[in-house]
């Protein structure tokens, strides 16, 4: 049976886990998420004075590095969790957050230099609609970058075995990390999520995989797409 994605379950999941996410990530992660995001980022290459989008943009790391490789460029940063949001404002406190649906954006056409979204697709529901709602609001030739799971092999199998012994040693609410864990193993590897992106309209730029493929970001260009 695939993952309840419901926004309003989702929503209320992170909401519920918001106050110990970040230590969460540190333990299972071992300490290298925050550093493949900051690689991520910087193969972005992110020019002077740009306009970014960070999307489902949790506790706001994505935001925090941003500012520190790109000082000069403007970032919005969106997520559907009130309390995510409430964390990401202390991290970050000059920045603008906004609470908001990545399936429905709240802005014009064409409108940024860049959109990001670190370990935040794979928890909407409707994944073609944000897919397309990213290639509406990013400018021609703009740039996209997507970091999440990769490759359903060895490196997520090491994953899974920490993600259990960490909720079982902190005593955590096991339904939402065995809900991390089912979204992990049914979210599509990135040879097939090049593909979703390819037919919306964009091209494959760079791909890096990390830990045994069990992490994997791509970076992608919008090109013209007949109407």
């Amino acid at each position: 049976m695939a993952c309840d994605k419901n926004p309003e379950k989702i929503t209320k999941m992170f909401d519920e886990i918001s106050s110990y996410y970040d230590q969460m990530n540190n333990l299972i992660s071992l300490g290298t998420h925050y550093v493949i995001k900051k690689i991520a980022l910087q193969n972005l290459k992110i020019r002077k004075n740009s306009y970014i989008l960070d999307l489902c943009c949790g506790t706001g790391d994505f935001t925090q590095i941003i500012s520190k490789i790109a000082p000069e460029s403007r970032v919005i940063g969106l997520d559907n969790s009130v309390e995510m949001l409430k964390l990401a404002k202390m991290k970050n406190p000059q920045k603008v957050f906004m609470q908001g649906d990545c399936t429905s954006l709240p802005f014009m056409e064409n409108e940024f230099d860049f959109i990001t979204i670190g370990f935040g697709l794979r928890n909407v529901e409707n994944r073609k609609k944000a897919q397309s709602e990213i290639y509406r609001t990013l400018k021609q030739s703009g740039k996209f970058l997507h970091l999440d799971f990769g490759r359903h092999g060895f490196g997520g199998k090491i994953f899974d075995f920490i993600v259990v012994l960490m909720t079982k040693i902190f005593k955590l609410n096991s339904g939402n990390y065995l809900y991390l864990l089912k979204s992990k193993n049914e979210y599509p590897e990135p040879d097939e999520l090049i593909k979703e992106f390819e037919t919306q309209g964009f091209k494959l730029l760079k791909r890096q995989d990390f830990l045994f493929g069990a992490v994997s970001y791509q970076i992608f260009e919008k090109f013209y797409r007949e109407k």
